[in-house]
């Protein structure tokens, strides 16, 4: 999986709020196309929060059937340790090959607790599991030592982007655990995972421009720092600072520009919004001229 973008699909819905599994199918279809390391179905960017386990089901179920083996399915999962195990069961009946444990919800907790939780899932599923650390859930090294041991749980996944942090937590892991790049908006700190031996990251870019997210990971691997840095500075960076104008635009933003391109994704649910008629056209206007950029157009 660090040979390839990792892809994290968007969930499509009706202009009503419903679940459109038509237009998902396609949608994944579409990104399978692009060339992905992995699936990530019904994750962060796939609004998993805000799925039934009815729509859960049928948004994984239609990854697993579209991806056929091609790639590995790596199924969100979350919330308190006993309602995670609902949503891994319904993941391993529909042929998921893995699962992204996100982090529990609301309340802080201490690092036997964050520990104990990973043990009670992994206990409860087949599926080996990559633990997210985000938000409330951080791990010491020492309990990444504790994690690493537990039978199942195969890697993690950082969205702090503590450096510092992280390296003391490569170093306690054993060679074969998986690191993954989690960062909102990744390519903006790869090189600086990469460093630290974290190459492997999500890209949300790649849910609605495959073409710049795939030139932006082949000019990594290639040590091309010029057409790097030109996509960093000329789109990346700007697409930043448009996300971080509204909470919740991560999602919301990306779904909005997938619609541009004319992917049948939906509206974002709530407590999310799109974006306004302002952050819209300069969204168009910072798409157009990226794909541009890669020779590719809106």
């Amino acid at each position: 999986m660090a040979e390839k973008v990792l892809s994290f699909p968007l969930t499509s819905f009706r202009a009503d709020g419903s679940l459109d599994p038509d237009g998902y199918r396609a949608y994944v279809a579409e990104r399978l196309a692009a060339g992905p390391g992995a699936l990530f179905p019904a994750c962060g960017t796939g609004e998993f929060f805000s799925l039934d386990e009815d729509e859960y089901r049928q948004v994984v179920t239609i990854a697993v059937e579209e991806t056929a083996g091609r790639v590995p399915v790596v199924a969100g999962t979350g919330y308190g340790w006993a309602q995670a195990l609902r949503f891994a069961r319904i993941a391993e009946d529909a042929g998921a090959d893995a699962l992204l444990v996100m982090p529990h919800y609301l309340t802080a907790a201490p690092q036997d607790g964050l520990v104990a939780q990973l043990e009670r899932i992994a206990a409860g599923t087949r599926l080996p599991l990559v633990a997210y650390q985000r938000g409330q859930v951080s791990y010491t090294a020492a309990s990444l030592r504790r994690i690493a041991r537990i039978p199942g749980v195969i890697g993690l996944k950082d969205g702090h982007s503590d450096l510092d942090r992280l390296q003391r937590l490569v170093l306690a892991a054993p060679e074969d655990f998986l690191f993954f790049n989690g960062a909102a908006t990744a390519e903006i700190q790869a090189r600086a995972y990469a460093a630290v031996g974290v190459p492997a990251y999500s890209s949300a870019v790649h849910a609605f421009a495959p073409e710049i997210a795939n030139a932006f990971f082949a000019a990594l691997q290639a040590g091309d720092t010029g057409t790097a840095g030109r996509l960093l500075r000329d789109f990346y960076v700007p697409l930043v600072e448009l996300r971080d104008r509204v909470p919740g635009y991560a999602v919301s933003l990306v779904k909005a520009a997938a619609r541009l391109r004319g992917c049948p994704v939906g509206p974002v649910r709530a407590p999310l919004t799109d974006p306004s008629a302002a952050d819209l056209a300069d969204l168009k206007t910072l798409l157009t001229t990226s794909l541009d950029l890669v020779g590719a157009a809106l």
